[in-house]
């Protein structure tokens, strides 16, 4: 082994960003090996295909983050662009025909700061709300506490609590679908009692939600990389196979040439594990896909002046303002429904759907749209899935796992890549004979 140990990490999506970042702060060589020419995987940008060379940068999907969210703000501080992300302290809950109600924090600490709010909302009726603050007791009282809420779904548990069919779909699906981007009925309870938890009763700020005020892309910047100077970018870079001879990694093939380095880091989605590293001795054959769809409406004039809000009621969740309320993001996770569904169809029922409301939609003319399937865009949190989500260390010393399918503590977020990256840094210092934390603990 070299004097300072290097490290080749295999995929520059978050969680092997978030791996490079903890090694290169801590004056480990590090190169990480990219197919794309570009940084972020699911969490990035790029360039719309038009013929306007000036035309938009768009984001893959939209991606939003919480105050509670520790390990992703201290990546983004890490690499100096965490003034970039753009927090909202107000939610806004529209229901069809544009009644909307807002929900912040007010003075009482927390887990009672949304009281006063939560009196006003007009889209629950006087029962709903105390059916609903008798739940959210709930989840106070057994996260972290019962045993079973991975092997029972987030909707078994709601049904448990007494909570109503209406009032599942209007309040507890809104907030958890777009959280885990998987159903109710597909969802392990301990992630929903999570989101809850940490996003909403454990303190007062933890739910506000950041949202990059920039192109996903420029968070990873060359600029931003300039102070972690051991820390290089090979992209265009498809790592063909990961060598394992004599029980460790000897080397990895990458577009026909043999790479050395004394530890490696495969952060890519769990699919690719098999191809690339026949050795490890991983059954994932129970995760599946959960998939996300964004559709980008471009308009001649503004159709709103909110930031975002939730949409009730409706195939569409989130209404995201990008620009000027001219370019507003839609987004459906757990998009089953719109996977096979022709663009131009899924585009027309986006749009129908906005005019119910945002009635300036329906004076607008729309001048451009564009979908986007991200048909494996998270791993579905099913019932029994945690515990086969495999830890950073595998049965080669030298060979680690990071991604946010991976025992990271969390959910398929980017929160959940991070810790992932953070936690494989963490295994790696430790082979190379260096015990060093970087994950930060949770706000509760």
């Amino acid at each position: 082994m070299s004097e300072n140990p290097s490290v080749a990490v295999i995929g520059g999506g978050l969680a092997g960003l978030a791996t490079a970042v903890a090694l290169g702060s801590a004056g480990r060589p590090v190169t990480v090996f990219e197919s794309r020419p570009f940084l972020g995987g699911r969490a990035t940008s790029y360039p719309l295909n038009t013929a306007d060379e000036a035309g938009p940068t768009i984001d893959n999907c939209q991606h939003v983050l919480l105050r509670c969210c520790t390990n992703l703000l201290d990546f983004y501080r890490r690499l100096g662009v965490a003034d970039r992300i753009h927090f909202y302290r107000d939610f806004y809950w529209i229901e069809p025909g544009g009644r909307t109600s807002v929900m912040r924090r007010g003075l009482l600490p927390a887990p009672l700061h949304f009281t006063e709010s939560f009196a006003k909302l007009r889209f629950l009726s006087l029962r709903d709300k105390m059916s609903v603050a008798s739940g959210l007791l709930s989840v106070k009282y057994e996260y972290g506490k019962r045993t079973d809420l991975d092997r029972i779904t987030m909707l078994d548990w709601l049904r448990e609590k007494g909570q109503t069919p209406a009032l599942i779909d209007r309040f507890w699906r809104q907030v958890l679908v777009s959280a885990i981007n998987e159903e109710l009925d597909r969802m392990a309870a301990i992630h929903g009692l999570q989101v809850f938890y940490l996003g909403f009763l454990a303190k007062a700020d933890g739910y506000e939600m950041g949202v990059p005020a920039v192109p996903l892309g420029e968070l990873y910047s060359e600029k931003a990389w300039s102070r972690y100077e051991d820390v290089r970018f090979r992209f265009r870079a498809p790592v063909q196979q990961v060598r394992i001879e004599n029980g460790s990694v000897s080397g990895i093939e990458v577009n026909g040439e043999r790479v050395v380095a004394d530890a490696y880091v495969l952060a890519v989605p769990f699919e690719r594990v098999a191809a690339l590293a026949p050795g490890i001795e991983l059954d994932l054959s129970s995760f599946t896909h959960s998939p996300i769809t964004g559709i980008h409406l471009w308009f001649d004039r503004p159709v709103t002046d909110l930031p975002h809000a939730t949409l009730l009621d409706r195939t569409i969740q989130w209404m995201f303002n990008k620009h000027e309320g001219r370019h507003i993001q839609l987004v459906v996770s757990a998009s089953r429904s719109l996977t096979d569904m022709p663009r131009a169809e899924v585009i027309e029922l986006a749009l129908n759907e906005l005019k119910e409301f945002f009635p300036k939609a329906a004076e607008a003319q729309l001048e451009r749209a564009h979908v986007v399937k991200e048909v494996r865009a998270t791993f579905s949190a099913g019932p029994g899935i945690e515990e086969k989500r495999p830890v950073s260390r595998t049965t080669i010393p030298n060979l680690f796992l990071a991604g946010d399918w991976t025992r990271s503590g969390w959910p398929a977020t980017m929160e959940g890549s991070v810790r992932s990256g953070y936690l494989a840094a963490e295994a790696v210092q430790e082979y190379l004979g260096q015990r060093q934390h970087f994950l930060l603990p949770e706000i509760a």
